[in-house]
């Protein structure tokens, strides 16, 4: 199983200003996708742990860079595709895999920050103050992953939703539209929180990462 720190770079562009995202290697053979889904869904365990393979390393890393937590992100996505596995019999094939995971596991990084934060608040602890609105702490993790540091500390300075959006349009290259179903909001409320985000970006780290 691979770590957050066993993903490659790429180099994106949020709002005109270029940005170093850990991505997961690789493209998807829809063809193949489709067959190895059928496969699994008639009990090929050889299938299914081709499709883990296969998705891994995106869900990995688009949960890691919600939570800021490389042990959480493990486990989220691992809950995630635990979950897809019990749907799998429902699922259509005719849908691609990936986007639907993704869905999963965006969801559930985002529910495990928000309880995160609603615990630290509970219990009034130093260390959630100290962290400041974006619930970090967890830098160390976020540089290990191949991030800079203009881009870890801008990242953890944004809500989980905020960083969720980033996610998929820059790391999972979802359209706004596809944005939009994955998290069951109002485009312009994805709109809204991607020029948001992406102002706070280009604000926090300016050229340190051209």
């Amino acid at each position: 199983m691979e770590t957050a720190s066993g993903i490659g770079i790429e180099r994106g562009v949020l709002g005109g200003t270029p940005v170093v995202f850990a991505a997961a290697p690789g493209s998807v053979d829809r063809r193949e996708e489709r067959r190895l889904v059928a496969a699994a869904q008639r009990g090929s365990e050889e299938s299914l742990e081709s499709l883990f393979r296969l998705h891994w390393p995106r869900a990995l890393k688009a949960s890691f860079l919600i939570v800021h937590d490389a042990a959480a992100a493990e486990d989220i996505a691992q809950e995630a595709f635990l979950s897809a596995i019990r749907s799998l019999d429902r699922f259509d094939r005719r849908r691609p895999f990936g986007p639907w995971l993704h869905r999963i596991v965006v969801n559930r990084a985002i529910d495990w920050t928000r309880m995160r934060k609603y615990r630290r608040e509970v219990r009034f602890e130093p260390a959630a103050i100290e962290a400041g609105p974006g619930e970090g702490g967890d830098g160390a993790d976020l540089a290990a992953a191949g991030l800079s540091d203009g881009l870890t500390a801008a990242l953890a300075d944004l809500s989980a939703e905020h960083r969720a959006v980033v996610v998929l349009r820059y790391l999972l290259e979802y359209t706004p539209a596809e944005i939009a179903k994955a998290l069951d909001l109002p485009r312009g409320t994805v709109n809204s929180r991607l020029r948001r985000a992406l102002d706070r970006l280009a604000g926090a780290y300016g050229e340190d990462l051209r």
